[in-house]
């Protein structure tokens, strides 16, 4: 199982938005493909338990790092939607 780094995928998604600003790469597009990632990771965590589980060819480190990167993942997630919600609501106490 392969590792990959946060730091590669957040500023392709940041940088996403910077290059093509007339697509529909905007917040709510950059939010999207990352719960879709939190996601993948939830799944490919479920799918290398039940293998371990079920006795397939799967290491116990595999799933260990797997259920971290998906709980790490998870865990992002939810700090950037507590931050927007902070945002949100700092912004809409603002006197007009």
């Amino acid at each position: 199982m392969q590792i990959t780094s946060i730091q590669n995928t957040i500023p392709e998604l940041i940088n996403t938005n910077k290059t093509n600003p007339t697509d529909d790469s905007g917040f709510g597009n950059i939010l999207t493909g990352l719960i879709g990632q939190v996601n993948k990771d939830q799944e490919n965590e479920d799918q290398l338990t039940k293998q371990f589980v079920t006795g397939g060819n799967v290491e116990i480190q595999d799933v260990m790092i797997a259920g971290e990167k998906a709980k790490t993942s998870l865990d992002l997630l939810i700090e950037i939607r507590n931050q927007t919600l902070d945002m949100y609501k700092q912004l809409t106490q603002i006197p007009v």
